[in-house]
């Protein structure tokens, strides 16, 4: 059941990004675990899950940003 895997995996990026939204003090090593967990649920997202993980990714850039 990859659709189940891949939810695991959309939720972990969402989780790992608004980990690092909430914390100004997270690491390089941090933000670098947050786009790979994005990465990893976007090689197999539907195209709406597609859209969130672009979501996450825009907001991870915005955090490094500030």
């Amino acid at each position: 059941m990859a659709n189940g895997n891949n939810n695991n995996l959309l939720q972990q990026a969402m989780d790992a990004v608004n980990r690092l939204t909430n914390n100004n003090q997270a690491s390089d090593q941090d933000k670098q675990a947050a786009h790979n967990a994005i990465q990893a649920a976007y090689n197999d997202a539907s195209p709406q899950e597609k859209q969130q993980l672009q979501q996450l990714e825009q907001q991870l850039q915005n955090h490094q940003l500030s």
